[in-house]
């Protein structure tokens, strides 16, 4: 859980307080257990020094090994859709430097995380360790494989946008399960890939998916089409 040890780090938060009125009220994010979260939750402790100021612009920022933090507003509408209670156990894909499973350990009772960058998985460890969060893990393994080691999952995030869910995902979903992230979908000749935030849920043993909005942000890499469910 996010203590008081974060008011040693710079004080944003007038920037965050800015976060939440100017990015995610306006945006459909009224889910007030979101919105308190990252209203405290320092954003600058995950991104490079020389980023601290722009930390909560309204843009994906890009954290180091060719990776990304998704925009503050994509990640808010996803965790809500994912109407996390405080009892799940949620598994976090592609944490990056740990934003994500610091925002979702604060709403969820137990957060696995998995991070295939090695580099990035330790830094999220460090970021986790300085607010004292301690109901989250962050491990380094494959992404598209997940962890079956606390399988089956309530919910499961994955952080930027994908060609396609692996199958493997979707089966560490417990019956009722949701999975969220942003689908991208290949632009025609001369036109730009576009994206799509959805919503998969696990009803009856079978896949269901809705799409929430529009969203464009950056591909979590090992994420490329491949065949699997198609919606």
């Amino acid at each position: 859980m996010v203590t008081a040890s974060q008011k040693k780090l710079p004080d944003n938060a007038i920037a965050r307080a800015n976060m939440v009125v100017n990015q995610l009220r306006p945006n459909k994010v009224h889910d007030e257990r979101v919105l308190t979260v990252m209203e405290s939750l320092p954003r600058e402790l995950f991104v490079p020094t020389m980023m601290n100021g722009v930390a909560y612009i309204d843009e994906d920022l890009q954290v180091g090994q060719g990776r990304y933090l998704p925009e503050p507003m994509v990640l808010a509408r996803l965790i809500q859709a994912a109407r996390i209670k405080s009892d799940d156990c949620v598994l976090d894909i592609a944490p990056a430097t740990g934003y994500s499973t610091a925002v979702l350990a604060a709403l969820a009772q137990d957060i696995v995380a998995v991070e295939s960058d090695a580099v990035l998985q330790e830094v999220a460890v460090r970021n986790l360790a300085a607010l004292e969060i301690q109901n989250a893990r962050v491990f380094n393994a494959s992404m598209t494989e997940g962890w079956v080691g606390k399988a089956p999952y309530d919910v499961i995030l994955i952080n930027g946008s994908v060609d396609a869910v692996p199958g493997k995902l979707f089966e560490q979903l417990k019956e009722g399960g949701r999975l969220v992230t942003v689908v991208r979908h290949a632009g025609t000749a001369g036109f730009a890939h576009t994206g799509e935030a959805r919503l998969f849920e696990k009803i009856h043993g079978s896949m269901c998916s809705r799409s929430l909005f529009d969203a464009n942000v950056q591909p979590v890499p090992g994420f490329e089409s491949e065949p699997s469910f198609v919606f």
